[in-house]
């Protein structure tokens, strides 16, 4: 029997988020998008050294960062069936939105919501199949313009995540 590269249920790509309080995390993970716990484990100090959660079909890993270390938010793009219901769960679960739901030139509804610990989630649902013409054609339209001008004026990045403005 031969070793797969990559392990069964994981794909290429596997994000890490380090967090100020892995628990609570998963948790919130849990509520929001829900998240099935795959595993976690406890350092020698009580704090989470390995967790794993499964959302859709990947996994995200996580621990908890040193005291030490500065914030390191996860920044994650989520592709789900319905955009809206996903956002409002989120905010619901704890989140707060940073953009609302919105329909953008590329096809994709798209909305933003930051969980507790300052990590930042893209929460979207492809709605179009676009040709590359049809898409350079929306970003003249003016109801695509405003829309990722919308999206584009949400300071996400400094908002509530001190050193990283």
């Amino acid at each position: 029997m031969s070793v797969k590269p990559v392990p069964e249920g994981y794909s290429t790509v596997t994000p890490w988020i380090i967090s100020r309080d892995t628990v609570q995390l998963i948790d919130y993970l849990k509520r929001a998008f829900d998240a099935q716990e795959l595993s976690c484990l406890e350092g020698d100090d009580g704090s989470v050294a390995h967790a794993e959660v499964r959302i859709g079909d990947s996994v995200v890993m996580m621990f908890d960062a040193r005291p030490e270390w500065p914030p390191t938010p996860g920044f994650l793009r989520l592709y789900v069936e319905d955009a809206d219901a996903v956002h409002r769960r989120a905010v619901e679960a704890g989140g707060t939105s940073v953009t609302e739901v919105t329909h953008l030139f590329f096809g994709d509804r798209i909305g933003r919501v930051r969980d507790p610990l300052g990590n930042l989630y893209w929460i979207q649902t492809r709605v179009e199949d676009l040709t590359p013409e049809e898409m350079e054609h929306r970003l003249h339209d003016p109801e695509f313009t405003r829309a990722m001008e919308y999206v584009q004026s949400a300071d996400f990045l400094a908002e509530g995540n001190p050193g990283l403005g």
